[in-house]
């Protein structure tokens, strides 16, 4: 059995959905199909909640009803029976009907605003799912939501997930096609939640690693995941093969196409990735395995709106306790840290969330010195198979970088990955030229030479 996953764009159309159906016929093997709200539904649906919670019932109404106009729309493409039409027509009646329920709650607290929310989903797999049964196609919806948990953390329960999804599925072993909803959940209180992170891309990797899936496909509209930012830099192109590590580290250092977090259930269990493109199917795409080609620098993101933070301390000196000290505190605020460098009397790390940033500079100061923060900054992270025997990576990284000033540098930590810090206004011209030094480069000289 394999996972397939389509996001808000695959499934934003009528005929995207259509074409989502061509897939599954074409492909034999047996699949549950994890579906994003149509785009920008999920949206819709927050700004409703907004106008509820300021008491703006008139508006939320008027909301409600032009997103219901949307759907009935909608439906009128996507069905081509009376019955089709007629079932279509209900599932909106019905999901629209609870939604106006929640209008006239007071207070409308975070339990209704999740329930609101996942409306988007539960209409996409409900109405996809009419769409198959019009079809006559073998398949059946299975709520998320008898299945899907997380625990007080908001973290996924992977074996009470893998004990509900196994029972239910041996109830259809009959069925070719399953679908199922993305990014929602229940929580320890049995109330309709969400996965926050990673989104439905999290909920395929969750059900692959829980049923030990032959692979997980994540359908977008660009073919895999690129050696380099294709909005900023033009001769990019799709990485074939990256291991999990590899891809965890670009997902976390800015490549959009991923989330950090989907892989891991995916990598627990030993279960390959594929990212595929909708619009162009018969595309390779990008594979997420254990193993993947031996080639050093297999591509480079960027992370944006970084914070610099530099401490110096006399007390750093052949002591220790000192940086346990220090990250106490960004563990107190919840603050995760990207960077660190140390020297005998400073150290200094990044930040990408600085909501609490002046709780945390007034914490450090009572025991260390602080420069100014720099802000406005970006992480270059250069991700590849950087093991201790390999020569001559940093220097290539340098001498791109030999004119654009860099702030901290990271490598070593991982065998995958070399991080720079450098001011925002330097970021389109680091990708351009690591991306012309790195991939392009050596090539071209080989082409020299051959010539002569």
């Amino acid at each position: 059995m394999q996972v397939w996953k389509f996001g808000g764009t695959s499934v934003g159309k009528p005929e995207r959905m259509h074409s989502i159906r061509e897939l599954l016929e074409s492909d034999p093997n047996r699949k549950i199909v994890v579906l994003s709200a149509l785009s920008g539904t999920t949206n819709a649906l927050i700004s409703i909640g907004e106008s509820v919670k300021a008491y703006e019932e008139e508006q939320a109404i008027s909301k409600i009803d032009d997103l219901k106009t949307h759907y009935s729309l909608f439906i009128k493409e996507l069905y081509s029976t009376e019955a089709g039409l007629a079932k279509g027509q209900e599932i909106i009646d019905s999901e629209f009907g609870f939604i106006r329920s929640l209008v006239g709650i007071k207070p409308f607290t975070i339990k209704q605003d999740k329930e609101l929310v996942a409306e988007g989903e539960i209409l996409s797999t409900k109405m996809f799912q009419a769409y198959l049964e019009e079809k006559g196609d073998s398949s059946v919806l299975l709520p998320a939501l008898d299945f899907m948990r997380i625990d007080a953390d908001g973290e996924p329960e992977l074996n009470t997930i893998e004990e509900k999804l196994v029972t239910i599925l041996n109830q259809h072993t009959d069925k070719q096609t399953i679908v199922t909803q993305g990014f929602i959940c229940r929580n320890p209180r049995e109330e309709v939640d969400n996965l926050k992170r990673g989104g439905s891309d999290y909920t395929a990797s969750l059900i692959g690693g829980a049923i030990r899936a032959d692979e997980i496909q994540i359908w977008t509209d660009i073919d895999g995941m690129h050696n380099n930012d294709p909005r900023i830099v033009k001769r990019t192109f799709p990485i074939r093969e990256l291991t999990f590590e590899e891809a965890a580290e670009l997902a976390y250092f800015g490549a959009k196409i991923l989330h950090p977090s989907t892989i891991t259930p995916a990598k627990l269990r030993g279960v390959p990735v594929r990212l595929k493109n909708t619009m162009q199917p018969e595309a390779p795409g990008t594979l997420i395995a254990n193993q993947s080609s031996d080639r050093e620098i297999k591509a480079i993101a960027a992370k944006d709106n970084i914070t610099a933070i530099y401490i110096h301390s006399t007390r750093m000196l052949n002591a220790y306790g000192f940086l346990r000290r220090v990250f106490e505190i960004f563990e107190k605020y919840k603050t995760p840290v990207d960077m660190i460098t140390t020297s005998e009397v400073s150290v200094s790390v990044t930040i990408d969330n600085s909501d609490h940033l002046e709780a945390i500079t007034a914490e450090l100061r009572e025991f260390a010195d602080l420069e100014e923060h720099d802000r406005d900054q970006n992480i270059i992270c250069i991700v590849g198979n950087f093991s201790a025997d390999k020569e001559g990576i940093a220097l290539k990284v340098l001498e791109a970088m030999k004119n654009i000033p860099i702030r901290m540098i990271s490598y070593g930590a991982s065998e995958h990955n070399l991080s720079l810090l450098i001011h925002s206004k330097y970021k389109s011209e680091a990708l351009n030229v690591l991306n012309e030094r790195l991939f392009y480069y050596e090539d071209a000289m080989k082409n020299i030479f051959s010539a002569q």
